[in-house]
């Protein structure tokens, strides 16, 4: 079920030599070799200094305190902030600099471990025209803003690299430089080290599944732990079933995909739910991702079914409100539901509930937006947190205090809330659609990590494995 949400030069040399190998190194042109073990620092100071701003202003130097020359193109600048709410996008601007803000860029990412004071970054990089710098030079006035797309105020007083009392240039080591990237300047927030790698770390027991199946009565879909549900219940329309030959599998972009197909006719007897669940509840802690096509409109019939479709992990209720019951889901409701008008995404970290009088204990996540089409969802679960993305993006963080007592199985659903949202007998069916599904065994990985590791598997032609043992 899926139920309702309430020594820092050392450093960059040894860095360079790990990528490269000591011989590819030890054979770099003179500068180049020179630039590796070079030294800088940051200046900044803000241009505007306020708690709220239309805009915040970092402005920075550059310079190079080593006794070697260093190209600009090889440097990277990151200034953190904490994003105005999870579904916040910016944009960057260049007001001017002594090299040329056509030889700046700026670009957004996301920190694999937000923290109360950033889950952003602004890097700032440097094409090759900005040229180089001598031992002793900087770069000059680097005057650079950001602002939220829509013009929306943001509030800067919470970001990590913001000083609003900082209206000269000083160094700043709340902003960090990389050369050739290794961290040569600054601390990053805590936990956030010197680079967001994307290389998976070696280790952790996976499944790993791109659904090649031929139908819902391939036995292979069994032999890998799944089960395609038939059984009757919640949640959902009273009456409906849940008709596993309404799961089918086709090819879509070169990869296979699974596809719940919804439908109903206006009445309980009519409506058709799906879903497809592993059969071992033995997941935890660890990294649980999805690629998921989400649908705003039926493929055919009358629009405006309360509809749920849903990637999800769960455990069972022993009791009401038992305590070691856990269930971390992606909910998107296109036309709205539990109250909403419209669009709306729930991410939800449940501790417990009771069915009857309905009482639940969770906290959520929400945005009040379309996201018709394919989607990245991953959701990370370790002793501290629990923490989704959605895209790449960080879209919220919940607390220790939801964090699952027991393991739990993997699942996909699509169902009717309730028959109110369309009430014509006309019928109509909804799709939802799967990619793949990851999880990794203990180990918190980025969205990035997820995306290298899905490669990874598929490069070598890997369409299903399942490392993690039994309870």
């Amino acid at each position: 079920m899926s139920t309702r949400p309430t020594g820092r030069r050392t450093r960059a040399a040894l860095a360079l030599t790990a990528l490269l190998g000591s011989a590819a190194l030890a054979g770099l042109p003179a500068g180049t070799a020179a630039a590796a073990d070079g030294s800088l620092s940051v200046q900044y100071r803000t241009g505007s200094g306020g708690a709220t701003a239309d805009q915040s202003e970092p402005w920075l130097k550059v310079r190079n305190t080593g006794a070697a020359t260093v190209q600009l193109s090889q440097v990277k600048i990151r200034y953190y902030f904490k994003a105005d709410s999870p579904d916040a996008t910016y944009a960057f601007a260049c007001s001017w600099a002594v090299r040329g803000c056509s030889a700046i860029t700026g670009t957004f990412g996301t920190l694999a471990r937000p923290t109360a004071t950033a889950d952003r970054y602004l890097e700032i990089g440097f094409t090759s025209a900005a040229g180089s710098l001598a031992p002793g030079a900087d770069t000059g006035d680097m005057q650079l803003r950001f602002h939220r797309t829509n013009w929306q105020t943001l509030r800067q007083s919470d970001d990590y690299s913001f000083n609003g009392t900082q209206t000269s240039y000083a160094d700043w080591n709340k902003v960090t430089a990389r050369l050739s990237d290794a961290t040569v300047w600054g601390t990053a927030p805590e936990g956030n080290g010197s680079t967001d790698p994307t290389d998976p770390p070696a280790g952790g027991q996976a499944l790993f599944d791109d659904f090649s199946y031929t139908s819902h009565t391939d036995p292979a879909i069994s032999a890998h732990g799944w089960s395609v549900r038939a059984n009757s219940g919640g949640p959902g329309v009273p009456g409906a079933t849940w008709d596993p030959s309404k799961v089918t599998f086709s090819a879509s972009g070169g990869n296979s995909v699974m596809n719940l197909e919804t439908s109903t006719a206006g009445t309980g007897a009519s409506t058709v739910h799906t879903e497809v669940l592993t059969k071992s509840m033995k997941f935890k802690n660890g990294t649980y991702a999805a690629r998921v096509r989400f649908s705003d409109t039926p493929k055919y019939g009358p629009d405006g079914d309360r509809i749920v479709q849903a990637f999800f992990t769960i455990n069972d209720l022993k009791a009401p409100m038992a305590d070691d019951y856990a269930e971390y889901d992606f909910e998107y409701l296109p036309n709205g539901g539990w109250g909403e008008p419209a669009n709306i995404l729930y991410t939800t970290s449940w501790e417990t509930f009771n069915p009857d009088p309905w009482q639940a204990v969770n906290q959520h996540t929400e945005s009040r937006q379309s996201f018709s089409g394919w989607h990245d969802l991953v959701v990370t679960i370790d002793n501290s947190a629990i923490t989704y993305y959605v895209d790449g993006r960080h879209f919220g963080t919940h607390d220790a205090a939801y964090l699952p007592e027991r393991p739990m199985s993997i699942n996909f659903n699509q169902w009717l809330i309730d028959l109110q949202g369309q009430t014509s007998t006309t019928p109509r069916a909804y799709d939802q659609q799967v990619d793949y599904v990851l999880h990794v065994k203990d180990q918190v990985l980025t969205p990035a990590q997820v995306a290298a590791k899905v490669t990874a598997y598929r490069d070598a032609g890997t369409s299903f494995v399942d490392e993690v043992p039994a309870p």
